[in-house]
């Protein structure tokens, strides 16, 4: 499942909208996760099954450590689906 880094990016930030209430205008490529955004580790619980749904591979919470911005999760996602 090939896709663009702008369609990763629609589908994360619908998703984050969606399904974590994250207001639209927070959502930013610089914006940090966990102090931004305000996920933590019981809505990574749900990040998972989210991204399993959409992007079809499970996130390893072990390679995650490193991902601390939206920019990050985005180049993340891109690299499993690549």
């Amino acid at each position: 499942m090939n896709m663009t880094r702008k369609e990763i990016e629609q589908k994360v930030n619908d998703f984050l909208v969606d399904e974590f209430e994250i207001e639209a205008d927070k959502i930013q490529g610089g914006a940090r996760l966990k102090e931004d955004l305000g996920i933590d580790s019981l809505d990574l619980v749900d990040l998972v099954v989210v991204v399993k749904k959409i992007f079809g591979f499970k996130i390893n919470l072990e390679e995650m450590k490193d991902v601390r911005t939206l920019d990050d999760f985005y180049a993340y996602i891109e690299r499993k689906t690549a």
